[in-house]
């Protein structure tokens, strides 16, 4: 691993880091078009850390520059080179879609500058071309998709579709499904990233008659996809299953009542027990007006990991070594519960079976069913051979 020629004079003249007077944040983000809420998502949970803590993180006064991506990898290597060149930013996070993230992240990992993931975690960066300076707070992209190929097996749901955006997260996602599927995949459909209407894939679902349809659909994807979907009668004929994010807070807001029963797979629930992640969902309601999802529980947490990294690192930040080793040693209390990172610096987690329901209140909202994966490791850790900070 290479090291900064400031790291490598301190340690010649055997100087001591010192505290920095501000820690400064690129937060690149997806904040317009049909996926923006994603990305609002992720940026209103951050920012309320970063409130919650005095415009604080880690005790450094935090500056949070923020700019929209607009889900096009073009645009997010222009903003890329202005965050690291003009406002020369500490840390990057907030990206959303895998197609933007392997646009910018070579630029950000060269310059030795730290790439903390509040989604995106693909698997370029989890095995052989893991980085020191890459991390992840979400999920490495195959495991809400292994949750649910391992949840179709013990519903003995024998045959499936799967459908998913043709890029890479959509790829990881079918890729991760069958990795723990044990029945018949009849068919793998790839669309559009951003596409709207699904008319001639809901053709192709019905003509091939599976018991399961499993979707990748984020943000406006799986709003229109499921739309369609009920549109056309196939939720009377065969079981949709998705990943939390194709049936999150935001998708049921929009859908509404026709969601109901519909099962997905999700590292956080809101009806999570434990006191960090209630004080979240109060928090961020009481806040916003509206329930989080798992993209604001991701936000939250990526905000907790980077204060906890530079206190830990007692605000030395500019001491690569010293604010690499708090970071991998993500030493937070996670809205998820038991939470750490593996050698490739991506997590290690429960991954956990939500339903839609009606609760007592008329409200339709997901529940927390059970734990589908326990302590669930990513299958690329064993290729990185990244040393140890």
């Amino acid at each position: 691993m290479r090291r900064t020629l400031a790291a490598l004079t301190m340690a010649t003249l055997g100087l001591t880091a010192h505290a920095a007077d501000q820690i400064r944040i690129g937060f690149m983000s997806t904040l317009s078009g049909p996926s923006a809420a994603l990305g609002l998502d992720i940026r209103d949970a951050f920012n309320l850390v970063v409130r919650n803590n005095g415009g604080k993180l880690g005790g450094l006064p935090a500056e949070v520059v923020v700019v929209d991506d607009q889900m096009n990898p073009d645009t997010g290597k222009q903003l890329t080179a202005r965050l690291l060149k003009k406002d020369r930013v500490d840390v990057v996070t907030g990206i959303v879609f895998s197609n933007v993230m392997l646009a910018i992240a070579p630029s950000i990992l060269e310059n030795q500058t730290f790439l903390v993931s509040a989604n995106a975690g693909p698997g370029a960066f989890s095995g052989e071309g893991c980085n020191p300076y890459f991390y992840v707070a979400s999920w490495q992209n195959d495991g809400y998709h292994e949750a649910a190929g391992q949840f179709a097996n013990t519903k003995n749901l024998k045959s499936v579709v799967l459908l998913a955006p043709n890029y890479p997260a959509g790829k990881d996602a079918l890729t991760g499904f069958k990795r723990l599927y044990k029945g018949q995949v009849i068919e793998e459909i790839y669309t559009k990233l951003g596409q709207l209407d699904f008319a001639a894939e809901l053709a192709q679902v019905r003509a091939a008659k599976p018991q399961a349809v499993y979707i990748f659909q984020p943000g406006g994807m799986g709003i229109n996809f499921i739309k369609q979907w009920v549109a056309a009668g196939l939720d009377k004929q065969m079981t949709l299953i998705g990943p939390g994010f194709s049936a999150d807070e935001d998708v049921i807001k929009a859908v509404g009542e026709p969601m109901v029963g519909m099962f997905n797979t999700s590292h956080w629930a809101h009806d999570l027990g434990n006191a960090e992640n209630r004080r979240f969902v109060a928090d961020f309601q009481k806040t916003y007006g509206r329930m989080p999802t798992v993209y604001a529980a991701q936000g939250y947490d990526t905000a907790l990991l980077i204060d906890a990294a530079v206190r830990d690192a007692k605000g030395k930040i500019e001491d690569k070594a010293t604010f690499g080793k708090a970071l991998a040693s993500a030493n937070f209390k996670s809205v998820r519960g038991e939470f750490k990172l593996n050698v490739n610096h991506a997590p290690i987690q429960n991954y956990y079976l939500r339903q839609i329901w009606k609760d007592p209140n008329g409200r339709i909202t997901n529940k927390l069913v059970g734990t589908v994966l326990t302590n669930h490791a990513d299958a690329y850790a064993a290729a990185c051979k990244m040393k140890a900070w």
